[in-house]
């Protein structure tokens, strides 16, 4: 991983991320809109979810990363590799599904919970240590890396058949309903209902489909020099 490339493709993604902000603010030429999201989206997930040629900041990180790696939780830190995968799985499912399609969730559909051998179906931000802990040395990893490629490949196919014009309206009151209703968000966690219900539906292409595995994918940047010296 050569430092100077990686600073200038997150230099990249961020300026990128600006123009979609300014695009989906202003409502005006949705084609563009969409072609920045996929490419932007593309760049937080792994290369399988598009062909062709463009920089994969999931697979800088994650490639080459042993399963104890992903498992430990570096000391003086709260979250391992695979908690902060789920995470941002579970997020942009719930988010891009349910508040913007109106549709199933795919780790319902898929009985994602089954092959990934989760001791939950929550998104994580309530969890203690002890149940990070517990996630992290338990789940299916490869299971846990075919979900969130699946969750990119069906967001990629709900915003293909958005209509740009609704992202100004909030989230239906009902969908954010539907996500304690499905036990994806517990009591702990509630805040995160209202942050999604309170703002504009094109907030939810802007943080949970792009700045939030973003920044999560910083996490584990951080965490990797740390994670170095467990190899086996």
């Amino acid at each position: 991983m050569k430092t100077n490339d990686l600073e200038a493709n997150c230099r990249d993604w961020n300026d990128q991320h600006a123009v979609l902000r300014q695009l989906l603010e202003k409502g005006q030429d949705h084609p563009k809109a969409l072609e920045v999201f996929l490419r932007h989206h593309a760049a937080v997930h792994s290369k399988k979810l598009q062909s062709g040629e463009h920089w994969s900041f999931a697979d800088e990180l994650l490639n080459g990363l042993s399963d104890r790696q992903y498992r430990s939780i570096p000391v003086g830190g709260e979250h391992s590799v695979v908690w902060l995968i789920w995470h941002i799985a579970r997020i942009e499912d719930i988010t891009m599904n349910i508040l913007l399609a109106d549709a199933p969730q795919v780790f319902l559909e898929g009985d994602w919970q089954a092959k990934i051998g989760s001791p939950t179906g929550i998104v994580g931000n309530e969890m203690s240590p002890d149940e990070i802990h517990h996630l992290s040395g338990s789940v299916d990893l490869k299971a846990l890396m075919a979900y969130r490629l699946a969750v990119g490949e069906r967001t990629r196919l709900v915003v293909q058949h958005l209509n740009f014009t609704d992202l100004k309206q909030r989230p239906a009151a009902e969908r954010v309903k539907r996500i304690s209703l499905e036990g994806a968000v517990g009591k702990k966690a509630e805040w995160l209902l209202e942050y999604w219900g309170s703002k504009p539906s094109t907030n939810l292409l802007l943080m949970p489909a792009t700045r939030h595995p973003f920044v999560h994918l910083n996490e584990i940047r951080r965490m990797r020099a740390k994670l170095n010296g467990l190899s086996q």
